[in-house]
């Protein structure tokens, strides 16, 4: 197949939008009906500086917005969040909900129990509010204590890979008690890198290592893996030209190496270390062509108009350029068929 409609171009992302209404993005509310995306992604704070609205204000207007997006598109709709406990986590005490423990904390607990109660807690407060998928657990090793993204705010559950691992199936199991879907990040790991990725370039090569990979290959062995987010973090060990994000070597180390068959989706292709350095069109393009499933721009590191659209036409460009493969497209589509199916069961 090479013909591919634009509802079937526009369910290879997951997008954010702003205000705590539809009414407050009118185009979008068109798009969701005409060329719905697989998914949004809510925020509870507003990082660009045009005022635009939140969408995470209170729960009964949590609750109002969710039921709005799903009765807008007639295609089940993934409606996701970062809920991750401690300092990443959309939903909490300063906008109504119950605040929850760190990754690094239940690390230090270190009962799995412990963290099976709470995720299967998080994930029912997430499930009556509209949501069903968290961009959590966190995989990532704790390598570097002084990572700001990572280590020095919590959001590891420690440095050995057993014990990651442990901890993630904990907090998988506690979701799926909820039916929610949860995403193993950031592959190929980002505990050991000293830079943050919101704000530009993240070199690994030095600091990675191959111990990184393993809490991935056993969730996805022990059947943990419903999702997959990929960082963009540069390893000129895996490709010397490319981000994993962008990087087919990267997904095919995923795919053909640890046996991943599932949903694989970027971190937010807004930030620094792809707009600084890929066109928004060609990002896209090379992402899909690595073999990514979902895109994820989450309009809200900086605000973009028309965004549906402009993703759309970016992909419908590079299947016409040749710089996406439709067979490539046509396999990504197959297995979005089939997670979509699951989440409007």
């Amino acid at each position: 197949m090479t013909d591919f409609s634009d509802r079937e171009i526009a369910r290879h992302f997951i997008v954010g939008f702003s205000g705590d209404t539809l009414e407050d993005e009118p185009q979008f509310k068109i798009d969701l009906a005409l060329n719905p995306p697989a998914g949004v992604i809510l925020f509870d704070r507003r990082v660009h500086a045009d005022n635009k609205g939140v969408n995470i204000v209170s729960p009964n207007q949590l609750k109002t917005l969710t039921d709005g997006l799903q009765q807008q598109t007639d295609e089940p709709l993934l409606i996701c969040v970062d809920q991750e406990g401690g300092l990443v986590q959309r939903l909490g005490r300063r906008n109504g909900f119950t605040d929850f423990t760190s990754p690094q904390q239940l690390g230090e607990i270190n009962d799995p129990e412990v963290t099976r109660q709470q995720s299967g807690q998080m994930a029912l407060m997430l499930k009556e509010h509209g949501i069903n998928v968290n961009f959590a657990p966190v995989v990532d090793l704790n390598r570097n204590p002084e990572n700001p993204i990572v280590g020095k705010i919590g959001r590891a559950y420690g440095r050995d890979p057993l014990q990651v691992h442990t901890h993630a199936a904990a907090f998988v199991e506690g979701h799926r008690t909820h039916s929610l879907f949860t995403c193993l990040k950031h592959f190929p790991g980002h505990g050991s890198s000293a830079e943050d990725s919101h704000h530009g370039f993240v070199d690994i090569t030095k600091t990675w290592d191959q111990d990184e990979l393993t809490p991935y290959r056993s969730l996805i062995q022990s059947g943990h893996s419903d999702m997959i987010m990929v960082g963009h973090l540069y390893n000129r060990t895996i490709d010397p030209n490319y981000p994993a994000t962008l990087s087919r070597a990267s997904i095919d180390l995923l795919r053909d190496k640890l046996g991943y068959t599932g949903i694989i989706v970027t971190d937010d292709l807004q930030m620094k270390a792809i707009s600084d350095h890929y066109p928004f069109e060609e990002a896209i393009c090379r992402a899909i062509n690595a073999g990514i499933d979902i895109i994820i721009i989450g309009n809200n590191l900086e605000y973009a108009d028309n965004l549906m659209s402009r993703a759309i036409t970016s992909v419908r460009h590079g299947l016409e350029s040749g710089w996406i493969t439709p067979e490539i497209l046509e396999k990504s589509n197959q297995r979005i068929d089939h997670f979509l199916i699951t989440a409007g069961n």
